[in-house]
C-alpha cells in the first residue's frame, strides 16, 4: 500500500479538528451508524472544555488504496514545541486559512517552520461559505506571507483548494458550495511526496512525541526513517551525541488506524508508529539496530521565553482538599512534563520547596497547572516573569508580534492602553465589518495580565493574537496594576454583615460562607495602596432592638476568576493558591509585619 505523511497547520479556530472529523468520515474509517463525537481529535478534558488542540496527535485513514497518515496540530503559538517536533515525521502539510481572517500570526510561525524543512503546502482556504469571506485578499495574504518567509519557486507555487470543513465539501472552483473532500484526497496523493525513507538500511526511528500507558508504560511515538522493525527485536536509544541511553526490546509494535493505535508485528521504513519496551528514552532519542552508533538529527526547539514559581502550597489551608502536597511528588510530577513537553524547562530551587518553570507563554504553563490541580496537587504558584538574556548591547528581553481585531470605535483606547505597555504600532488597516487589524511589536512582559483588561475595554469584542518575535532591548520600567488589594487581617468565614460595608472600597472576591485566613486576598481596592480588612466581623446581638426592623444586606455576586486570570492578575509579592477545588489569592508573606519588613528592604535595595 502506498503512504503519505501530512500535517495539518493553522491559526487556532481556524477549522483544523472539523476538518480532520470529515476526513474520517469520508474516508470510511467510521461505520454509517457509529457514533462519533465532534472534533474526535481533541480526545484530551482540557482540549474538549476549552474548544481548543492542545496536544499534536497522528491519525489515520485509507483512500483508494493509499493510507494517508496525518497529524493534527495546536493553533496556539504556546503550544509550538509540539508543532515543531512533529514537522520532521511529515513529507507535506496542508495549510489551513480562514476565508474570512486571512494568514494570522500562528500562521506565519508554523509555516516558516515547515517552509525551512523544505515542506510543499497545499493552501486550503476554510470556511469559504462565510458570507464576510474575502477569498482573492486572503490568498493574496498567503502568497505575501511565503515571500516573507523566503519560500522557494517551488514552494510559491502552491496548489489551491476552497473548502468548508464543516460541510464537508472541498473544490478547486471558488464559487462550489456543495460537494465532498474527493478533490483534497487526489490533492494529498497526487502532490504530497511519498516519504523518502530507506527500506533497505538498519532500523532507525526519531522519537518525536512521548506518552505513558498503565499497562505498556513509556510509549513512543515518531517516524521510521529506514529499515523496518518487529516485535520483540532487539534495539537500543542514542541520544543527540550518539552516547547509548538504554538497550531493551520493542515489546510492542502500534501503527494508527483512525483514531486507534493498532498492535502490529512488523513496522517498516516511512511509516508513523508507537513503539513499547524502552524505560528511559524519550522525545528527540534515536531508536535504532544495535549496530547503529550514528543518531539522527532531531529539530532545535525555540527556547521558552516566560517562568514561574511551583511551590509546595503552605497556606493555613494546605492539605484539606489535595492528596499531592510534597516537594517530592511535585518534582516527580514536574520532571515527567518536562521528559514528554521539550518546550518546558525545569529548575530546583535552593531550598528544595520550589521550582522554576519555563515555557512559551501564560497559556501553556496555565494548562499544566490546571492538568496538575485536577490529579490532586496542591501548589502556590508565583506571577509570570519573562527571561531576560545579555545580548552584544546589554539586557534583552523577549518581544512578540501582537495582532488586535477590533471594532473601530475602540481602536484608540486599544492603542492607548499597548502604548502605556510600551509597544510599538508596525500597522494598522480596516479589517472588513467595521472592524481594524492593528500590528504591535510589543515586549512580552507588558502583556502579562492584559488580555482581561483588553476583553473589558473593547466590551468582548476585540480578538487579540500573540506570537513570539524576537529578543529586543530591555524597555525599562513598564507599570502594572494600577490596583491595590483588599486582604484579611484575620481567619475565619466571610459574614454578610461586614462584606455589605466593604463593597464601597472595591470589588470583592469572595462571597458569603467562604473560609478565610489572614494574608488571603479578598477583593480589588478602588485605590492604589493596598487595604487590610475585617470581613468575618458579625453584628453584636444586644437585647435592645431598633424601631423597625434590620435592613437585609444585598451583596453583588462576587468577581471569581479563573486560573489564567489569577495568574495574570497577581503582583510579585502575592500568590496563587491552587487546589483540587479552590483557586485562593494571597499575599506571599501572610503576616503584616513581615510584609512590612519585605516592602522596606526592597525599597533600600
Amino acid at each position: 500500500m502506498s503512504l503519505r505523511n501530512i500535517a495539518i497547520i493553522a491559526h487556532v479556530d481556524h477549522g483544523k479538528t472539523t476538518l480532520v472529523d470529515q476526513l474520517f468520515r469520508q474516508s470510511g474509517t467510521f461505520r454509517d451508524n457509529q457514533r462519533v463525537e465532534e472534533r474526535a481529535m481533541d480526545s484530551n478534558d482540557l482540549e474538549k472544555e476549552r474548544g481548543i488542540t492542545i496536544l499534536a496527535k497522528p491519525t489515520s485513514i485509507e483512500w483508494e488504496g493509499t493510507r494517508i497518515n496525518i497529524v493534527d496540530t495546536p493553533g496556539h503559538a504556546d503550544f509550538g514545541g509540539e508543532v515543531e517536533r512533529i514537522l520532521s515525521m511529515v513529507d507535506g502539510v496542508i495549510l489551513l486559512v480562514d476565508s474570512s481572517e486571512g494568514a494570522m500570526p500562528q500562521t506565519k510561525f508554523v509555516t516558516g517552520k515547515a517552509l525551512a524543512l523544505g515542506l510543499r503546502p497545499i493552501v486550503v482556504v476554510n470556511k469559504v461559505d462565510r458570507p464576510d469571506e474575502r477569498i482573492q485578499e486572503v490568498l493574496d495574504e498567503v502568497f505575501d506571507l511565503f515571500v516573507s518567509l523566503e519560500a522557494s519557486d517551488e514552494q510559491l507555487d502552491f496548489p489551491v483548494l476552497y473548502a468548508s470543513g464543516r460541510n464537508g465539501y472541498a473544490s478547486e472552483d471558488p464559487q462550489a458550495r456543495s460537494g465532498t473532500l474527493t478533490p483534497m484526497f487526489q490533492k494529498i496523493v497526487d502532490h504530497v511526496p511519498a516519504p523518502s525513507a530507506d527500506p533497505d538500511g538498519p532500523f532507525k526511528f526519531l522519537v518525536t512525541l512521548l506518552d505513558r500507558d498503565n499497562f505498556l508504560g513509556r510509549v513512543l511515538t515518531g517516524l521510521v526513517f529506514s529499515g523496518s522493525v518487529k516485535t520483540n527485536q532487539a534495539i537500543h536509544a542514542l541520544d543527540n551525541d550518539g552516547k547509548i541511553i538504554e538497550t531493551g526490546r520493542a515489546s510492542k509494535i502500534m501503527s494508527f488506524r483512525g483514531l486507534e493505535r493498532v498492535p502490529v508485528d512488523e513496522a517498516k521504513a516511512g511509516d508513523i508508529i508507537s513503539l513499547a519496551g524502552l524505560t528511559v528514552a524519550t522525545v528527540s532519542n534515536t531508536i535504532c539496530d544495535p549496530q547503529v552508533t550514528e543518531p539522527l538529527h532531531a529539530q532545535p526547539i525555540d527556547p521558552p521565553t516566560l517562568s514561574m514559581r511551583f511551590a509546595v502550597n503552605d497556606s493555613p489551608m494546605a492539605g484539606r482538599e489535595g492528596t499531592k502536597v510534597t516537594s517530592r511528588m511535585i518534582r516527580d510530577r514536574l520532571a515527567r512534563e518536562a521528559e514528554s513537553n521539550v518546550a518546558i524547562k525545569v529548575t530546583e530551587s535552593a531550598d528544595k520547596d520550589s521550582f522554576e518553570v519555563a515555557g512559551r507563554g501564560e497559556l501553556q504553563l496555565g494548562v499544566l497547572i490546571e492538568t496538575m490541580r485536577r490529579e490532586g496537587f496542591e501548589l502556590g504558584i508565583s506571577r509570570p516573569r519573562v527571561l531576560f538574556r545579555d545580548g552584544p548591547d546589554g539586557l534583552e528581553e523577549p518581544y512578540e508580534t501582537v495582532v488586535i481585531d477590533v471594532d473601530e470605535e475602540y481602536s484608540g483606547t486599544v492603542v492607548d492602553k499597548m502604548a502605556i505597555r510600551k509597544a510599538e504600532l508596525t500597522d494598522m488597516r480596516p479589517s472588513g465589518g467595521g472592524k481594524t487589524r492593528i500590528t504591535f511589536s510589543a515586549p512580552s512582559r507588558g502583556l502579562i495580565g492584559y488580555h482581561g483588561e483588553f476583553l473589558s475595554d473593547t466590551r468582548g469584542t476585540g480578538i487579540m493574537n500573540r506570537l513570539f518575535e524576537k529578543y529586543g532591548p530591555h524597555k525599562g520600567k513598564i507599570e502594572g496594576r494600577k490596583n491595590g488589594v483588599l486582604i484579611s487581617n484575620g481567619a475565619g468565614e466571610a459574614n454578610a454583615y461586614a462584606l455589605g460595608p466593604l463593597e464601597e472600597r472595591g470589588i470583592l472576591m469572595v462571597g458569603v460562607g467562604e473560609a478565610l485566613y489572614e494574608g488571603m486576598i479578598i477583593g480589588e481596592n478602588a485605590k492604589p495602596d493596598d487595604l487590610e480588612v475585617n470581613p468575618m466581623k458579625s453584628k453584636a446581638l444586644t437585647n435592645f432592638r431598633a424601631s423597625g426592623k434590620d435592613d437585609a444586606v444585598r451583596l453583588t455576586p462576587p468577581k471569581k476568576l479563573t486560573l489564567e486570570q489569577a495568574i495574570a492578575y497577581i503582583d510579585d509579592d502575592e500568590m496563587v493558591e491552587v487546589t483540587p477545588k479552590s483557586i485562593r489569592l494571597r499575599k506571599r508573606w501572610l503576616d503584616p509585619n513581615e510584609r512590612k519588613r519585605q516592602s522596606r528592604s526592597k525599597a533600600a535595595a
